[in-house]
């Protein structure tokens, strides 16, 4: 084999070959540890040091020349192979496509979107707040002593000594009592964090909660926006009753329960009149303006509504249940 021919002789075999087995035993020819351009390199220790430069070039030149053309070459095989696939199925484009069902908003999101959507149309503003929040807005401000037990470790999140994970969303009311002007008229809906796991109970759980505060207003305004909220809810025929209960920042306070199919009372929600302390403490005059707040489990109102035994459902991601929600009218 002549050494300057060795190119085209590589050139033209490596041209007619159909397949990579081929092709690779042609590369170990040429270039594998054996091959011909390998032992074209081992005789160069022979040759003078003039010859051996000369060689070297020559040697290495042709190595990169069959390299690139076996490169070429298997890029042009692969092709052929991948369009011969195709031509060797018989599609039959008039077929339908697949269905893929679209998604829908998970069930928590939609009572969400359809309490803010009652609220907003009787003119309270929605806000947001933090998660990651301070022992003065989710403690000290609302009127909850040091020695309360939500604030112990069984109870709450602790980051460290001063930051939390919120227990309520009450610390954006407190919030925005201390930067926005009275009157105020708010809603505030998110994530809360307990320590509690059960069928009723999660370590996260989503709570809505208003706050008006202006001159004049009085329980019955509270108690009347109440009812007519609950009788949008779940209809007119729905039972309610009211109970008189007790929270550190409101003074009086309420709970409401709603009578359920099984003839039991659920409790829904807490509410009363924001606490004079509470005002006093952001620094508003509480001779002059008072005002009510009311806060909702979210995932409550949804279990009595879709009649759901255990809270843990709603976050289990199990597509057979969040697909019962997919033909309702609230998705």
């Amino acid at each position: 084999m002549i050494a300057d021919d060795i190119v085209l002789i590589a050139k033209k075999e490596i041209s007619v070959v159909k397949n990579l087995k081929d092709l690779n035993m042609l590369k170990i020819k040429y270039l594998g540890k054996k091959g011909y351009i390998t032992k074209q390199f081992m005789l160069i220790k022979n040759l003078d040091k003039n010859n051996r430069i000369y060689k070297s070039i020559i040697c290495n030149k042709q190595k990169k020349q069959i390299k690139k053309i076996i490169i070429k070459r298997k890029k042009e095989i692969e092709i052929e192979q991948y369009n011969n696939k195709f031509l060797d199925q018989n599609i039959d484009v008039s077929l339908p496509g697949k269905y893929i069902s679209p998604g829908s908003k998970h069930p928590i999101t939609n009572i969400i979107y359809e309490i803010e959507e009652f609220f907003t149309n009787i003119g309270f503003k929605i806000i947001t707040g933090p998660e990651i929040e301070d022992v003065y807005h989710n403690f000290d401000a609302l009127n909850i002593s040091k020695y309360h037990p939500t604030r112990t470790e069984q109870d709450t999140f602790w980051l460290d000594k001063n930051i939390l994970l919120r227990t309520q969303t009450s610390n954006v009311q407190i919030r925005i009592m201390k930067q926005h002007k009275l009157p105020i008229k708010i809603l505030t809906s998110g994530k809360v964090y307990r320590h509690d796991y059960d069928s009723n109970h999660t370590p996260m759980f989503h709570q809505i909660e208003g706050l008006f505060i202006n001159k004049k207003v009085t329980f019955v305004d509270l108690k009347g926006i109440l009812i007519l909220f609950l009788n949008f809810f779940f209809g007119k025929k729905c039972k309610i009753r009211f109970r008189p209960s007790y929270f550190p920042f409101t003074e009086p306070s309420l709970e409401i329960d709603i009578l359920n199919n099984n003839k039991e009372w659920i409790e829904i929600l807490g509410a009363g009149m924001v606490h004079p302390y509470v005002l006093k403490n952001i620094g508003i005059n509480n001779n002059k303006y008072c005002g009510f707040a009311f806060g909702l489990g979210i995932e409550r109102l949804a279990m009595l509504r879709y009649n759901i035994s255990d809270i843990r459902f709603f976050y289990e991601n199990d597509i057979r249940f969040l697909k019962q929600f997919r033909s309702n009218n609230f998705i």
